[in-house]
C-alpha cells in the first residue's frame, strides 16, 4: 500500500465535472493498493496518518497532527501509485491489488481513519477523478 500524503489549505474532487467531496484545512491521501496488502496494513496507516505531526504550532515548528489542529482527510483512490517505471516507457502494474481488493482496503483505511475522530471525504474508486488542492507548504509525505 502507498499513500501520498499533501498538506493541504483545501482540497476538493470532481467526477463528469461534478464535485462530490471538499475539505477545509488538513490532508489529501491518494492511495495505492497493491497485491498482498491487508486490512491490518491499512488500520496501522490510517492511525499513523491521523497522528502523524506535520502542522506548525505555535513555535512554527512540524509538532502537530491533523487529529491536534481539527483538520479534514480527503482520500482518492490512485490506482497508478502502483505502477512500476523501472523498465521500459510504459508502466507496469503487476503489483496492483485487483479491483476488489482494491476497493475493500481504500474504503477500510477512510473508515479507520473516522474512527480516529477526523472528519473524512472520498472520491469515487474506479473513476476518472479531477482533485484540486490547495498545497500548504508545500508539505508532502509518501507513506
Amino acid at each position: 500500500m502507498k499513500l501520498v500524503l499533501q498538506r493541504v489549505e483545501r482540497a476538493s474532487v470532481a467526477v463528469a465535472g461534478e464535485e462530490i467531496a471538499r475539505i477545509g484545512r488538513g490532508l489529501l491521501v491518494l492511495i495505492g493498493v497493491e497485491k498482498g496488502d491487508a486490512q491490518e496494513r491499512a488500520e496501522a496507516l490510517a492511525v499513523k496518518t491521523a497522528e502523524l505531526r506535520i502542522f506548525a504550532d505555535e513555535n512554527g515548528k512540524m509538532n502537530r497532527s491533523c487529529l491536534d489542529i481539527g483538520g479534514e482527510v480527503l482520500v482518492v483512490s490512485q490506482f497508478t501509485l502502483a505502477g512500476d517505471c523501472s523498465r521500459g516507457r510504459r508502466p507496469g502494474f503487476d503489483k496492483a491489488a485487483p479491483p476488489e481488493l482494491g476497493e475493500a482496503l481504500y474504503l477500510h483505511y477512510a473508515e479507520r481513519l473516522r474512527l480516529t475522530g477526523l472528519r473524512v471525504a472520498t472520491g469515487l474508486f474506479g473513476a476518472d477523478m479531477q482533485v484540486e488542492l490547495v498545497n500548504d507548504g508545500p508539505v508532502t509525505f509518501i507513506l
